[in-house]
């Protein structure tokens, strides 16, 4: 009888949660347009019907038709063939800097969470006078007297996220590493490497993953507020920030021309912040 009633028990008890590594609707729509937008810069440049800087329309500001899906721009080029390539330099150029960014701010602010004493205060101190700039003015001074490339792109948004990046990092370690867990290891005799690598960063992963998504938001569109003030990706090439700014004085003109490179920088940029706001609970929670 004791049999029989443990066996019916274990039949009726609640079966245990699945993984917790799904999304649900509105991540995987968010996942969907983000690995969109990753493959047209990939392979967008070899899909374009036309090459970007060739003039194929003597009419600029052509509206949409069966040959030119979005249009043609004020030189008579073709919209949809630029928006092609601007996702490369857009998504390229933003995804390059985020992960420096991120990648130095989150090593740096579990460094200085573990070293803690002289290294910590006065490397937060440095970075948060630094913090302090506003990042759009500081971008604008830098690329005004450098000069406005790639590589400067990527390093000059790389310096303005770095800060934050290391902030939220530490803020994160700094509580991690008072907890038992950590204090065992330490009593062990573990390196402050193993303490880093072991014990502190899968514990933050899923809020760094968060605050990366975030970031890549924020520097896509100051790379798009740069272009459109004439510092971003230079001529013949442009990011979607670009396009804005080339088109935007034919606006009653040729609507298209603008609008479709902006539904291109609202639709990375919203896909993102709905993929991050709906991680899976092992990414977001490890602690169910």
């Amino acid at each position: 009888m004791a049999e029989y009633q443990t066996t019916t028990a274990a039949k009726d008890a609640p079966k245990p949660k699945g993984p917790g590594w799904s999304f649900n609707w509105v991540g995987r729509i968010g996942l969907a347009i983000m690995l969109f937008w990753g493959l047209v810069a990939f392979v967008g440049p070899w899909l374009a019907p036309h090459p970007p800087g060739e003039i194929v329309d003597w009419d600029y500001f052509g509206p949409v038709s069966g040959d030119y899906w979005m249009g043609t721009d004020y030189l008579g080029r073709d919209i949809f063939s630029r928006i092609l390539m601007g996702a490369r330099y857009t998504v390229g150029i933003a995804l390059a800097a985020v992960t420096l960014a991120c990648t130095l701010g989150v090593i740096l602010g579990m460094i200085a969470a573990v070293a803690g004493g002289w290294f910590d205060m006065v490397l937060s101190r440095l970075l948060d006078a630094f913090n302090g700039i506003p990042s759009l003015l500081f971008g604008l001074v830098v690329v005004a007297a450098v000069g406005s490339s790639i590589p400067v792109l990527i390093l000059t948004l790389t310096a303005i996220y770095m800060p934050g990046a290391y902030r939220f990092a530490r803020a994160l370690a700094v509580n991690v590493n008072t907890m038992d867990f950590v204090t065992v290891a330490r009593a062990r005799g573990e390196s402050t490497r193993y303490l880093i690598l072991q014990e502190i960063f899968p514990n933050i992963l899923g809020p760094v993953l968060a605050d990366l998504g975030l970031r890549f938001v924020f520097i896509v569109l100051v790379l798009s507020g740069l272009s459109f003030l004439g510092l971003g990706v230079q001529p013949p090439n442009a990011d979607w920030g670009g396009l804005v700014r080339e088109n935007i004085e034919g606006l009653s003109l040729g609507a298209p021309a603008v609008i479709f490179p902006s539904v291109a920088i609202a639709s990375l940029t919203i896909s993102v912040n709905m993929f991050i706001d709906n991680l899976p609970t092992k990414i977001r929670d490890r602690s169910e």
